[in-house]
């Protein structure tokens, strides 16, 4: 994403960001577009859609075609050409992107917000839902349109004059320190190294990680580093805070001191200097909850909660105290095991074990537990084994064949693969772009599904969808393929999950196709669903191949796998059950004036929910982006809310039998044919019942996890 100093200012014409690709599919120039080409693209679309949108206020009528299909193509141009600068943003960060997003983020923003607050297109959609016409809509139809008035009064369209002024320049202000909070968490992420040059220094690191590591001596220059030189054992080697690297070396490392900087550099991210995100995000808060009390709520949790399928906090309250209770013994219990072991092996720490030291300990507790460890599993994952038996899953359960399709698109990067989705009559239905690996020079950090292109008939004929999924798992490192563990598989089929309900989706309507208009609290169903396949014993062998013998792996290892896998579930659970109240509280009314300080909170809530409270210094919501940049803020009780769903609908492949091919293809297609095609036509209550045949139940979720009966 580097420019030339000397490129020129392109035309409209022949601005990548203004043309889609050449091809059978609907998707932008990734490989040809530049930061210099940000703002001139988007002043001209902004000027084209804002005459667009004075024809629509002029014409509005409460009638389908005149007035939802119209605004849809509008949205629709934004979002295509907005969203591949925010996706370009996210895989290949620059400095000069950086800036031309920040040029043109307030212009957009205040574009989105005319749209919702025009008054003529919000009483068109009013009138259309309570009149004669709306009752010719189908039903996919008329939840669209009740959206729509709903979250146009939840952008303020009933405010007036100074009021909606202030409304908009919070909005906007929400916005910028948004992206300003996620920068900071790539840029202190990157800030951060620890160089090691002794074989002290890398005692018990894994092979897998001393290649991280020398690789990343080498591409950074390390002193010492040499060029071409790929012995891993050599060193020096460059210790990160990326994903792939911390979480092997706080499991690994045996220099206890090393353990502890690495674990304290990496919960105090973002949280000093330039990079300091504590001013922001108690902006952030603040802003949030000024916006919802002038909108009439009383507090930012109660917006938020207005358009989830939970029905209200109180619900989210009951159902996150019964994972507390039903995980806080349990997790107890897994310290003490810890302490056990510690003790049993003479080490120092055994009395007084710190958060540096759990990572370690349970690593060590798995393999004397169940004699192996994540990365005696990697050598039998390597990726293109993992997406052929993930491929041969969907064609098992869902009747699709997965091709690729590579070369027929640009990509943002050499290492994205391109795959089009078939259905069973060999048709192409859907496609998806697949960025595998850890940048994290360039890339944020997390794995995420983002819907490139949506289904809609709107554009005078079918379009069909495309969707992006980007992990950060361990590249490959030298001759190596990227070899996973099954964290790491976990992942990229919980973005696949994302991605079968964005493809396989048969509506139409493209403002209720995939993903578009599900409650926030249910779109992880799918996602979470999926994971359950990684501990399926047909399915994981048909993962498997060790990258040099080809050797599937072996069943002892398999049951040594299914065995561990409610290893920590307590600790585990405790740990999502922290988070999702924390975020709660900070987003309820604490009173008037200011908010409740956020790390007040954070360690009020962790004296309930953790057996070992944060250090004094913790600053982890400084990157916690989930909620203070992304789309989580008040809602991170969702990943539970749509795992006690998606434990539920994988228990009904568990009744019908996972070892009968004909049950799980039955299954699979009524999942197929209920989750993940209806999208957002219907309310997920309304899709699950159609799936289950009743409404959910949190025992399937305690189960999996090995903590029902006596844990509760």
């Amino acid at each position: 994403m580097t420019d030339s100093p000397a490129a020129t200012q392109p035309t409209a014409h022949d601005n990548p960001l203004l043309q889609h690709a050449n091809s059978r599919w609907t998707v932008p120039r990734y490989d040809a577009i530049r930061a210099e080409h940000v703002e001139p693209a988007m002043r001209v679309l902004l000027t084209a859609v804002t005459a667009e949108l004075e024809v629509i206020e002029a014409q509005a009528r409460p009638d389908w075609p005149s007035l939802v299909e119209p605004i849809e193509r509008l949205s629709d141009r934004l979002e295509l050409t907005w969203g591949a600068v925010g996706h370009l943003l996210a895989v290949r960060n620059s400095p000069e992107l950086r800036a031309a997003h920040e040029v043109m983020q307030a212009p957009v923003v205040e574009f989105s917000m005319r749209l919702a607050q025009s008054r003529p297109i919000y009483q068109a959609f009013r009138a259309l839902r309570d009149g004669p016409e709306g009752r010719d809509l189908d039903p996919a139809q008329r939840r669209i349109v009740a959206s729509w008035v709903r979250d146009a009064d939840e952008s303020g369209v009933g405010l007036d004059g100074l009021e909606r002024d202030r409304f908009n320049a919070l909005q906007l202000e929400l916005a910028e320190l948004g992206t300003t909070f996620a920068d900071h968490v790539l840029d202190a992420t990157k800030a951060w190294t620890l160089d090691l040059t002794t074989q002290a220094d890398v005692e018990g690191l894994p092979i897998s990680l001393l290649r991280l590591t020398s690789q990343q001596a080498r591409a950074d220059g390390v002193p010492g580093a040499r060029e071409g030189d790929d012995d891993p054992t050599a060193g020096p080697w460059r210790v990160t805070l990326d994903g792939p690297c911390v979480v092997p070396f706080l499991q690994h490392s045996r220099r206890r001191d090393l353990r502890e900087a690495v674990y304290r550099a990496y919960v105090t991210r973002a949280s000093e200097g330039a990079l300091d995100n504590q001013p922001l995000l108690k902006r952030i808060l603040s802003v949030r909850q000024e916006l919802a009390r002038m909108l009439g709520f009383a507090d930012y949790a109660e917006l938020s909660l207005s358009s989830k399928m939970a029905p209200d906090g109180a619900t989210v309250a009951r159902l996150l105290e019964e994972l507390r209770l039903a995980g806080y013994d349990a997790a107890q219990r897994d310290l003490q095991d810890l302490r056990g072991l510690a003790m049993s092996q003479h080490a120092p720490e055994a009395d007084h074990l710190r958060h540096w030291d759990i990572g370690f300990w349970a690593e060590r507790l798995r393999e004397d537990r169940y004699d192996f460890s994540e990365e005696d599993l990697r050598p039998y994952f390597p990726l293109h084994r993992v997406l052929e038996g993930l491929f041969a899953l969907a064609s098992r359960l869902f009747g699709v064949t997965i091709r690729a399709a590579d070369g027929q698109v640009p990509t943002w990067h050499a290492d994205v693969r391109f795959f089009e989705v078939l259905n069973e009559d060999g048709e192409a239905i859907a496609a998806f772009y697949l960025d595998p690996y850890s940048r994290p020079s360039e890339k944020r950090g997390g794995a995420w599904m983002s819907d490139v292109v949506n289904r809609t008939t709107t554009f005078g004929g079918l379009r069909l969808p495309v969707a992006s999924l980007a992990c950060n798992q361990s590249p490959p490192l030298g001759n190596q393929p990227s070899l996973m563990t099954i964290s790491e598989i976990e992942t990229l089929f919980h973005e696949f999950g994302h991605g079968l309900q964005h493809m396989l989706t048969r509506v139409d309507q493209g403002l209720a196709s995939g993903i578009r208009n599900i409650e926030w609290d249910a779109v992880e169903l799918p996602s979470q669903f999926m994971e359950n396949w990684c501990y399926h014993r047909e399915t994981l062998l048909g993962l498997s191949g060790h990258f040099q013998t080809g050797e599937p792996l072996p069943d002892e290892l398999f049951a040594r796998i299914t065995a561990a896998r409610t290893f920590r579930a307590g600790s585990d659970l405790l740990r999502q059950v922290m988070l999702a109240s924390t975020d709660l509280q900070l987003h309820q009314a604490s009173g008037p004036g200011e908010p409740a300080d956020a790390f007040q909170v954070y360690r009020r809530v962790a004296e309930r929910t953790t057996v070992l409270p944060p250090l004094p210094e913790d600053r982890f919501l400084c990157s916690f982006t989930h909620i203070f940049a992304g789309g989580y803020a008040a809602g991170y009780y969702s990943y539970k809310w749509a795992e006690v769903l998606s434990a539920d609908a994988f228990a009904a492949f568990e009744e019908a039998g996972l070892d009968d091919a004909e049950a799980m293809a039955a299954t699979g297609r009524r999942f197929r044919d209920t989750v993940l095609a209806l999208g957002g036509s219907m309310h997920p209550t309304e899709v699950f019942r159609a799936f289950r045949g009743r409404d959910p139940s949190s025992q399937a979720l305690l189960r999996h996890a090995g903590l029902t009966g006596g844990d509760r």
